[in-house]
């Protein structure tokens, strides 16, 4: 195995991307990129990392920061739980450092692990590039990489694929921390920068690749089946209908609480699974219409513009009287500062022609 971590190791000091975390040992800054990066190709997540690190350029700043803000920060990214758990672990550091004034921010696996979004891989990921601690990580890349290498059939979605694979990354680490320029920051990153850049899911570069010599996978002609997965899960079918009442130059909207996707969002009006109401369908325009797709959801949208006379009143208005409890009214500029839905933000770009 030496000579597979050595390999890749060179590899990578040839052909690492030049990324901002990777200039500095602040376990702040590293755990932010973490967040951002889950679920999140690097392109995208680059220049939120620099908004985020501009505008909360301590933990204590993005803890001290309205939940609305950060969200907004993050709009676009999707997986909105992220940007919840980065505000709500920003505010455990804070009470952690109580009992740790001599730190800025956990840089150890035992500490990080606590954190609320924070699980294994994140965890080591952190302890290892901030502060070198020993501990390996295993993501998507890092499962590819090593189940082609060794030609493990393993679901890595199981238990057990999970510890065989964590097994293994372990021993991979103690033996590039055993040769001479060994460090578990360098080999994690080169692991993870080899599955990103290198050994990727379609188009692998085997025959250029470094480690060639030492696939199994390659061997057998078994590359394009690995990792294999125990199954999907379904895609569940969604159709909403946003309405979007107009009255006196504000529109009204809600914020999306707990228990499905977008928690604490905002967004207009919705019937889910329900046709356009008949009272409004000769007074509604039509200005939308999107298939959104999600991890394990298709959303069917369509976003209909009502605009109220003077004389009708919302809140007054028995086809809409929900809005009495549920919603605010907004102008058109309080409106853009709201975090909303990638799929809000789309229409919001044509809404803003009737204002």
């Amino acid at each position: 195995m030496n000579d597979i971590t050595h390999k890749i190791g060179l590899w990578y000091d040839e052909h690492r991307r030049d990324l901002p975390w990777r200039h500095t040992r602040d376990a702040y800054r590293i755990w932010l990129s973490e967040i951002i990066l889950q679920q999140t190709r690097v392109a995208q997540g680059l220049g939120y990392y620099e908004r985020f690190v501009a505008a909360f350029p301590r933990v204590d700043d993005l803890a001290a920061a309205p939940l609305d803000r950060v969200l907004k920060l993050w709009q676009g990214l999707g997986y909105y739980s992220r940007a919840r758990n980065l505000h709500a672990a920003a505010r455990q550091v804070t009470a952690w450092r109580e009992e740790h004034p001599e730190k800025s921010f956990p840089d150890r696996y035992a500490d990080l692990i606590g954190l609320k979004g924070v699980g294994h891989y994140t965890a080591a990921a952190i302890a290892s590039f901030a502060s070198e601690e020993a501990v390996a990580v295993v993501d998507g890349n890092v499962y590819r990489v090593l189940s082609r290498l060794f030609d493990i059939d393993t679901p890595i979605d199981t238990g057990k694929g999970r510890k065989t694979f964590q097994s293994l990354a372990d021993e991979l680490l103690r033996d590039a921390i055993g040769q001479g320029d060994g460090r578990a920051s360098r080999h994690n990153q080169a692991m993870m920068e080899f599955g990103a850049l290198h050994c990727t899911p379609t188009q692998p570069k085997c025959a250029t690749c470094p480690v060639g010599m030492h696939c199994l996978a390659l061997s057998a002609g078994t590359v394009g089946e690995r990792p294999t997965k125990q199954g999907r899960t379904s895609v569940r079918e969604r159709r909403f209908i946003y309405i979007i009442y107009i009255y006196k130059d504000k529109l009204w909207a809600h914020q999306r609480g707990a228990g499905d996707i977008w928690q604490g969002l905002w967004e207009f009006v919705l019937l889910e699974g329900e046709d356009l109401p008949s009272a409004l369908q000769e007074r509604a325009t039509l200005l939308l219409e999107r298939k959104h797709q999600l991890t394990h959801q298709t959303i069917h949208a369509s976003f209909h513009v009502v605009r109220l006379p003077d004389d009708e009143e919302p809140t007054k208005n028995a086809a809409i009287q929900s809005l009495a409890n549920d919603y605010r009214a907004f102008t058109w500029m309080e409106w853009q500062q709201l975090a909303v839905p990638r799929l809000i933000d789309e229409a919001n770009k044509r809404l803003s022609a009737w204002f």
